[in-house]
């Protein structure tokens, strides 16, 4: 089965023109592609599946659980399929049975260990302020995104623990923060605030045949051995701001596997 994946594409201030990637038989939105969420209504007709996971930015100034509800709605409204700790088992035109993980899958801020989660958060404070979000009446902060980080961290953990059982053939995990250092942007390199971007989830990859995610505004496709089996993937297509030149390599008619 080939995919097609976008992410970052921030139409809230970006111009960009979606195009349906010939061959796809789906098409991935990981996230942040419009806070303001009109750009949802470019890929309204779509030809094929658009599978859609929520990023940090479609909460833009808003309360947490009201632009959950929301955004699920409007994807209903264009005949979107949303996940958030959700699974959907898609049949591929070659009869292949595709599980499908989805959840924003916030930060922890334990990319770093335990021992460093302060310093991380601290450094989150940034950009907890640009977001601007509320949650039962309240700043959503640091600790408000953690705990909602650890129940999509324990919901992908348990379900990746499910054995297929005939059920499926292969797994694809959908994030919009990404699982692993190695999706850090390496403009910035290693340092506290990558933390409100990636998780430690190294564990967990090995567990799906191909996890996709965005946030990072840089594009990542990488390898995670297997023993016995063939590696998972790990890819990210995200546009950014042209403005920044974050757009330069960013292939919009990406076409991948499964």
């Amino acid at each position: 089965m080939k995919l097609q994946l976008l992410s970052d594409l921030h139409l809230e201030t970006e111009s960009f023109d979606p195009e349906p990637a010939p061959g796809a038989e789906l098409l991935v939105l990981a996230g942040d592609i419009c806070s303001r969420w009109h750009g949802y209504e470019r890929f309204a007709g779509w030809p094929v599946p658009v599978l859609v996971v929520a990023g940090n930015h479609e909460f833009d100034g808003r309360d947490f659980d009201a632009a959950a509800a929301g955004l699920r709605g409007l994807c209903q409204r264009l005949g979107f399929v949303m996940l958030e700790r959700e699974s959907l088992l898609f049949t591929a035109a070659d009869g292949q049975r595709i599980r499908v993980l989805g959840s924003t899958r916030w930060s922890d801020f334990d990319l770093y260990g335990a021992a460093q989660r302060e310093r991380a958060q601290r450094a989150s404070e940034y950009f907890m302020r640009l977001m601007a979000g509320q949650r039962a009446g309240r700043a959503l902060d640091a600790a408000a995104v953690r705990d909602e980080a650890l129940v999509c961290r324990g919901w992908l953990e348990t379900e990746l623990q499910t054995a297929p059982q005939g059920r499926w053939n292969k797994t694809l995990v959908v994030t919009h923060f990404a699982p692993s250092l190695r999706s850090m942007d390496t403009r910035y390199g290693a340092q506290p605030g990558t933390a409100s971007f990636c998780n430690a989830d190294d564990d967990l990859i090995p567990r799906a045949d191909l996890w996709l995610h965005g946030h990072l505004h840089c594009r990542h496709d990488y390898l995670v051995p297997r023993a016995g089996r063939r590696p998972s993937r790990v890819v990210c297509n995200a546009r950014g701001l042209a403005g920044k030149g974050e757009d330069i390599g960013h292939r919009p008619l990406l076409t991948l596997e499964l």
